[in-house]
């Protein structure tokens, strides 16, 4: 069979997809973890190798011209269809059956992963589910060594040779406990946080990412830490210890907030918001229980209200 003329690649399929449903270039980027250069460079590829245009551009973002609208609808039914053919290969090949093995940065590990693999064992209760908690760096080292199938980062964790999607999203905050000074007011400046020694996660966390680029783009690049440590509860246990501030997912102190052991505290013009990505090899792809944990992950992230 002769491969038809005027059929972009699967990949930029997608992208196409993806752009009609976020409304720009730049919303696509963020939720493919591409550039919005790629992004474009996708979208005007399609559109030679169809010889229409398939999206008007304006101030405000795209939308699908009268051929595009057409254009699309096909792009979806053929990415189905893809992945129809990829999850009855993996059938076949009986990867189903296999120990699916997903690196995950600490939060996510602990606050995320089993509420994901419950809902995926629950539709395929043959597979076997192995969860490696990490710091985000090193769950992109780890995806890229081939030595897990898929990955999941808080934002420092995508530096290339890797696909990314946002499944979710996250909030960090400053907080203190209940006893704590900064606790009276409820804010403090940037100035006094980057002064002061804080526990945190250890250097190439998601968290630390997050933070110290925040603080030095408002200015003030954070102190080096009272204490650093590799887990969550770690940090929680030794601030509640110690009496000192840090900064910890939403995820991870909403009962703390709830039951008022600990406080969360503003800091002035200075938000802390992040993304939470499934990564996984950019040639090896994404399939069989790997792709299965990611569509759950993002059902979840679609209906929570933790963001």
């Amino acid at each position: 069979m002769v491969v038809p003329a005027h059929v972009p690649e699967l990949a930029t399929l997608d992208v196409l997809v993806t752009v009609a449903h976020a409304g720009s270039m730049n919303a696509a980027a963020r939720e493919l973890g591409m550039s919005q250069q790629a992004v474009s460079a996708r979208v005007h590829a399609a559109e030679r190798e169809t010889g229409m245009a398939v999206f008007r551009r304006s101030a405000t973002g795209v939308e699908p011209t009268t051929e595009g609208v057409v254009i699309l609808e096909w792009a979806a039914a053929i990415l189905d269809q893809a992945q129809r053919f990829s999850a009855g290969v993996d059938s076949l090949v009986g990867q189903r059956s296999a120990t699916l093995t997903v690196a995950a940065s600490m939060t996510i590990a602990e606050y995320l992963m089993p509420e994901w693999v419950v809902a995926l064992r629950d539709a395929h209760p043959e597979v076997k589910v192995r969860v490696w908690p990490m710091n985000s760096t090193e769950v992109r080292a780890r995806v890229v060594a081939g030595e897990c199938a898929v990955g999941f980062v808080e934002d420092g964790g995508v530096q290339g040779g890797v696909t990314a999607r946002v499944v979710d999203h996250d909030q960090l905050l400053l907080v203190v406990p209940s006893d704590h000074a900064w606790a009276r007011s409820g804010h403090v400046t940037p100035a006094i946080v980057a002064r002061t020694a804080l526990v945190q996660r250890e250097s190439g966390s998601g968290t630390r990412v997050v933070f110290t680029d925040a603080m030095t783009a408002a200015g003030h690049p954070p102190a080096e830490p009272m204490l650093e440590l590799n887990s969550v509860s770690a940090v929680r246990a030794a601030m509640l210890s110690a009496g000192s501030p840090a900064v910890l997912s939403s995820l991870s102190v909403r009962d703390d907030l709830r039951r008022g052991t600990l406080v969360a505290v503003a800091i002035d013009g200075v938000t802390m918001p992040r993304q939470l990505r499934a990564i996984w090899d950019r040639d090896r792809g994404l399939r069989g229980p790997a792709r299965d944990l990611v569509d759950h992950a993002l059902r979840h992230g679609a209906t929570s209200d933790h963001a």
